[in-house]
């Protein structure tokens, strides 16, 4: 039997003086209470009742027991307050570009909100970065291999490109065989990364770098997915948002020789000194999301 229920039990037996009385406070049967009477002087090693017909006693091990139970529940009940003080609650502003809303996050919230009904998440979409401090933002989730300096960043994990035209696109301009073929193609890039130069690891995991350019650019990367899917050029785009398209055949892969250069997935915050528990379970359930296999 529970050791600290019995404690509370045995407290409530003395405060009411009865096995019935405490019986009826706590809501349980009087032969549960006497089962847990009867725990507390195995317990303790000693008698520490004398019952009779009209009242019950306490007896001298009885006494200095009492004294024991009712610090051992006011401890336990002050593990309980904490615990249901640390559960996350309130509002958790979250500043993210439009791939990390829809494919990252989108993901891990019904989950998270269903777990946490007294949290609540605020998002605020901008593919542009915004001041934690000037736009009152809790938490900044990015993609990037540079995260601000002065600011707490938490890697969750890293996003994976693919580089990828329709086939009909390849058919009326060929297939690139090498990264320098790419000079004669239309490149469809996004705005923020690296400019116009897309990043590779070679075969033997060189690093290298080759320029780009194209008809459109923009920081929303499914515009780039829709241009691309509608024969307009070749995309560097997350692997997350291609597969569907990948393995519908409404997009192929190109160069597969090269690796497009993985980005780092950040959560950028103000302090380490104090995390609250909203922030922590809302960075974990990411990380882990990110962790799990993609489709």
């Amino acid at each position: 039997m529970d050791r600290v229920i019995a404690a509370q039990v045995y407290n409530r037996i003395c405060e009411l003086g009865s096995l019935s009385a405490a019986a009826r406070a706590l809501g349980i049967s009087r032969p549960m209470v006497s089962r847990y009477l009867e725990q507390m002087e195995k317990w303790a090693g000693a008698r520490l009742v004398n019952r009779s017909t009209r009242k019950l006693t306490l007896t001298a091990a009885g006494e200095k027991v009492l004294q024991k139970t009712r610090t051992l529940s006011q401890i336990s009940q002050e593990i309980e307050d904490q615990s249901v003080k640390d559960l996350p609650s309130g509002t958790l502003r979250v500043a993210c570009a439009h791939f990390t809303a829809t494919q990252l996050i989108a993901p891990v919230l019904p989950d998270l909100l269903q777990r946490y009904p007294q949290l609540r998440i605020e998002l605020d979409v901008n593919n542009h970065p915004v001041s934690l401090v000037g736009e009152r933002i809790d938490l900044a989730i990015r993609i990037t291999d540079s995260p601000e300096p002065g600011m707490i960043a938490r890697r969750l994990g890293e996003c994976r490109s693919v580089l990828c035209a329709s086939p009909q696109y390849l058919a009326s301009r060929g297939v690139p065989e090498q990264l320098e073929d790419l000079a004669q193609h239309n490149c469809l890039h996004y705005s923020f990364f690296a400019g116009q130069s897309w990043r590779f690891l070679t075969p033997e995991g060189e690093a290298i770098a080759t320029a780009v350019s194209g008809n459109l650019s923009a920081s929303i990367s499914s515009l780039l997915m829709e241009a691309a899917i509608n024969h307009c050029g070749i995309a560097m785009l997350p692997e997350r948002e291609a597969s569907a398209a990948l393995r519908e055949g409404s997009l192929v892969p190109v160069l597969n020789a090269f690796t497009p250069k993985p980005i780092g997935i950040f959560g950028i915050y103000q302090s380490r000194d104090y995390q609250p528990a909203a922030q922590r379970v809302f960075l974990d359930a990411l990380a882990n999301h990110l962790a799990a296999p993609s489709d």
